[in-house]
């Protein structure tokens, strides 16, 4: 009987012939600092809703310490459309003022030093030591949560559990795919309600979809 690192692997193999192997985001940046903030803004909220935004806001506050001095209500007003917007303006003023004086305004690789930037939790980090640095890291959003357990990687709940759960099961040359994959599938495919489990590509590999067959075939419903 194959291991589940085997399994996984096979997995990934018809995941990589699906979207590639080339790392991608989905945030639109230039600058490291701007990767940084727009992951803030990312919370709860679109990648093409925050790449509307900051069209715009990147142009208005061109440097970090436009963002550092900005009037803070005017930035509430400025990214009001992403959400959250009173805590992500205020993250974002802290963040780029703490770049200035404690790191030189530079973004730090460090995910210890970068998750204590304010609004910087693990996920923003290692999406910035994934893009920017090339440093193997596994981003855990809630596509990445639903999907993985679906595909029986990980039994675990708590982002930063799955994150380290995952590390131990995933080859790390395929740590920076993860992310940009499962999101794929969990927005075309691996919906939170009423997957499209028939049409999948990686349904006879997975162990959700043949559960849910089974289930079907049994009662007429999915578990």
């Amino acid at each position: 009987m194959a291991s589940l690192r085997e399994k996984i692997k096979e997995q990934f193999d018809r995941l990589d012939l699906e979207y590639g192997t080339d790392p991608e985001i989905f945030l639109r940046y230039e600058k490291p600092y701007e990767l940084l903030i727009a992951t803030i803004l990312s919370a709860q909220c679109t990648d093409k809703r925050v790449n509307e935004v900051t069209k715009e806001l990147f142009v208005h506050y061109p440097t970090l310490e436009s963002f550092a001095n900005c009037d803070l209500e005017e930035l509430q007003e400025d990214i009001k459309t992403c959400g959250l917007y009173r805590s992500k303006a205020a993250n974002i003023k802290a963040a780029a003022a703490a770049l200035i004086s404690e790191h030189n305004g530079e973004v730090p690789s460090d995910i210890d030093l970068l998750t204590t930037l304010p609004g910087v939790g693990r996920k923003t980090a290692n999406v910035v030591r994934t893009h920017v640095f090339n440093i193997p890291s596994i981003v855990v959003d809630t596509h990445v949560k639903r999907v993985s357990g679906r595909l029986g990687w990980t039994s675990l709940k708590e982002p930063k559990d799955i994150e380290f759960d995952l590390m131990k099961k995933v080859r790390e040359d395929h740590w920076c795919l993860i992310n940009q994959d499962l999101i794929k599938l969990g927005r075309t495919l691996c919906h939170a309600r009423n997957p499209r489990c028939d049409d999948c590509f990686m349904n006879t590999l997975c162990p959700w979809a043949a559960k849910g067959k089974k289930a079907s075939a049994g009662s007429g419903g999915r578990p």
